[in-house]
């Protein structure tokens, strides 16, 4: 991708939304219909009998063609609608959890092919609170601090297309889902700031890759804010790992770099650029990752180990139209 290319148009179609503008709350949620959800238990009840480890089950022909009528409009939202869905719902209480994330991951494959989430080749990432620390090196997804507004993989190559989280148990207190478009972000720059100021988020920033690398690799990575070729917009983006990363790297931020990232700070904090809500067990959040950033609020657990917070995570790349299913 050209680094130098920038997008310079003011976008006003259903990606740009703000907290007013956007679509009734209802339309974020997506049903699964009943023909499928008889097809995903008609699955589950023959993997009781032969069962497969969960991330070697490839979804079929007939199961992919079965839920296209309810699953696509999800596709079709994250892609150029309003870049997020929540899939109501996988009935938890009919499964064991292995079971439930079995249907996710069948879920996840009509959308895209899941990949590796870090160094070990993990492809259904739990995220919970470990008691570690983000000051410590550890990632906000295994923490019960606030994760501040970022897109998944800001560090990494490829950035996930859609990010899925799968809700099996809720917090105590706290841990609300909070979501902005980056196309609103970036129409209020262009048209209430110096035109610099988006031009330095089009430059290269460094980011802490957060002990995501092998021996011999940089701890950072080098990665310009903003993206744009033509098609979509992609804004990585975490606000701690640029600052980090930059400490690593032992290239102290810009002056025009400080502000920009002031500014950028700034309009996350405004209320009226994200919406928010709480997941309930076995709903399903989709993101498009290129465009969606998201933030966790900070979250009470409760004291039973059984009862705590429990997301399970998918990242997927996008399926093309000549993709193929078993």
């Amino acid at each position: 991708m050209n680094r130098s290319q920038m997008l310079t148009d003011v976008l006003l179609d259903k990606r740009a939304w703000h907290a007013s503008t956007i679509d009734d709350a209802t339309s974020w949620y997506y049903l699964l219909s009943t023909k499928c959800l008889f097809a995903f238990d008609t699955f589950i009840q023959n993997l009781r009998c032969h069962p497969q480890p969960i991330t070697e089950i490839r979804i079929q022909k007939s199961l992919f063609d079965i839920c296209t009528e309810c699953l696509q409009p999800v596709v079709d939202t994250l892609n150029m609608g309003q870049g997020f869905a929540i899939v109501e719902r996988i009935p938890v209480e009919q499964y064991t959890l292995e079971e439930s994330q079995i249907i996710y991951w069948l879920i996840g494959q009509f959308l895209g092919h899941p990949f590796a989430q870090d160094i070990k080749g993990t492809l259904l990432y739990d995220v919970k609170d470990t008691g570690q620390s983000v000051t410590q090196g550890a990632r906000f997804s295994v923490t019960k601090a606030e994760s501040s507004f970022h897109i998944d993989n800001s560090f990494g190559n490829p950035v996930p297309d859609f990010v899925g989280l799968l809700c099996a148990k809720t917090a105590k207190s706290g841990g609300q889902n909070q979501l902005i478009s980056a196309y609103s972000l970036h129409n209020e720059l262009r048209e209430r700031f110096s035109p610099d100021v988006l031009k330095t988020l089009y430059q290269p920033f460094y980011f802490d890759r957060r002990g995501q690398f092998k021996m011999g690799e940089s701890p950072t990575s080098h990665n310009p804010i903003f993206q744009w070729n033509q098609v979509e917009l992609t804004m990585r983006y975490m606000y701690y790992y640029i600052q980090v990363g930059h400490q690593q790297a032992e290239r102290a931020l810009a002056p025009d770099q400080e502000e920009a990232l002031d500014i950028l700070e700034m309009l996350l904090r405004r209320s009226d650029f994200h919406v928010e809500f709480s997941l309930q067990p076995g709903q399903i959040l989709f993101t498009n990752n290129h465009w969606i950033l998201h933030n966790r609020t900070q979250f009470e657990d409760y004291p039973n180990p059984k009862r705590r917070r429990h997301y399970v995570r998918l990242w997927l790349q996008r399926r093309m139209d000549s993709d193929e299913t078993n």
